[in-house]
């Protein structure tokens, strides 16, 4: 379904395809097969321009707003690259918006140039196995020693930290009982990730195998002070800033992944043939595709309605929050439904649609369950009590 979208933000959704042509289907089988991170993906998305293009153009950034990240993401997903695509590049399209927003002049200087370069690449340790989405009862410590902090702790499902040598990190500098509020106790940091005073443990999973998800153990990291983003106690509260953007990114790459899930199945419902005719003649097999690209387009509006409220200034946390439910449960039902389409053949990886299956759950699941994001427009929205 057609967005009015501009000229501009039309040529980007040209160029970004184009570019991922490069990068066809046996591509991304292969990285799913051998797990190996898609770095020469990575430097094309980077050489062209497209790493910072919400950053700000004092930085080497191109100055653009979530409207044409979620642009860029979605058209990456729906590439067939999907979810590993997608995942390659989002840390360093939006990781670092805490650095943009609340960092130093020269911390801006300092750090992202070379993640927009590709000169970096950052990881985000947030995440501990402990607390889940209890992010404010954190426990990793980062004690002040000077004009240093050390820090310790363990967190989990870090992504990219096999390949990272920077580490965007939220860590509690104050004891919970000290501050009136859990989430006035933490601070956040973007420093060089030292791995000889961190170990990484790769966690086998389910699926995006060519972009890792880790257990990390923090051991005496020294952070120095300049390291530290904004005021000392407040990195919850830099980090709740970027929650409605990252719905609208995942919500975008979201569709995309289902949009192209759907286009291989519809295009199999075609050509495959059981007793002389296409097995898309049959209202079985139509109106289950049907039903996902209604349910996938009425996604994506919702997102990029939510993306221009963002890029205005105004208040969108209720339509991102939707977006990404919307976009989670769409992607899901049409992944499902592209398999089925296939029938057993939906089951081999040569089909590629297993694989967009697997991948569509990651987002279903985090950074937040579609359970919450109920809760969430429950309480905010309808004003219901607090249920949990």
């Amino acid at each position: 379904m057609s967005i009015d979208f501009t000229s501009e933000q039309l040529q980007i959704q040209h160029n970004v395809t184009k570019l991922c042509a490069k990068f066809g289907d046996e591509y991304w089988l292969e990285r799913d097969l051998d797990g190996v991170f898609p770095e020469d993906f990575c430097r094309v998305i980077a050489d062209h321009g497209y790493m910072g293009i919400a950053m700000p153009e004092t930085y080497g950034g191109s100055g653009l707003g979530i409207t044409e990240a979620a642009i860029l993401m979605q058209n990456i997903s729906q590439s067939g690259a999907g979810n590993g695509g997608v995942s390659s590049v989002s840390l360093g399209i939006f990781g670092l918006n805490p650095v943009v927003v609340y960092g130093s002049e020269k911390q801006k200087r300092r750090m992202l140039p070379p993640i927009i370069k590709r000169d970096d690449i950052a990881c985000f340790a947030v995440t501990e196995g402990e607390t889940g989405l209890d992010t404010t009862r954190l426990k990793t410590r980062a004690v002040r020693k000077n004009d240093k902090y050390i820090v310790t702790g363990q967190k989990a499902w870090t992504t990219t930290a096999q390949v990272a040598n920077k580490i965007l990190l939220i860590a509690r500098t104050s004891e919970e009982t000290e501050k009136a509020k859990p989430i006035d106790g933490l601070s956040l940091f973007y420093t060089d990730l030292d791995r000889s005073k961190v170990e990484i443990r790769k966690i086998d999973k389910m699926g995006r195998n060519c972009v890792d998800s880790n257990l990390v153990f923090i051991d005496g990291l020294e952070i120095p002070f300049e390291d530290r983003i904004g005021e000392e106690g407040k990195g919850f509260r830099y980090l709740l800033h970027g929650i409605n953007p990252e719905r609208i990114l995942i919500a975008a790459g979201l569709v995309g992944l289902g949009r192209v899930a759907l286009k291989r199945a519809t295009q199999y419902a075609k050509e495959r043939r059981v007793c002389g005719q296409p097995i898309g003649i049959n209202q079985s097999i139509q109106h289950p595709l049907a039903e996902s690209w209604a349910e996938l387009e009425a996604a994506n509006l919702m997102a990029f309605r939510a993306a221009q409220l963002y890029d205005r200034g105004e208040d969108c946390g209720a339509l991102a929050n939707a977006a990404k439910y919307l976009a989670g449960e769409a992607t899901f039902k049409a992944c499902n439904t592209a398999i089925m389409t296939h029938g057993c053949m939906g089951y081999a990886k040569e089909y590629h649609v297993e694989r967009y299956m697997r991948e569509a759950l990651i987002h279903r699941i985090a950074p937040i369950t579609p359970h919450l994001i109920l809760c969430y427009i429950a309480e905010r929205v309808l004003g219901l009590p607090k249920s949990y």
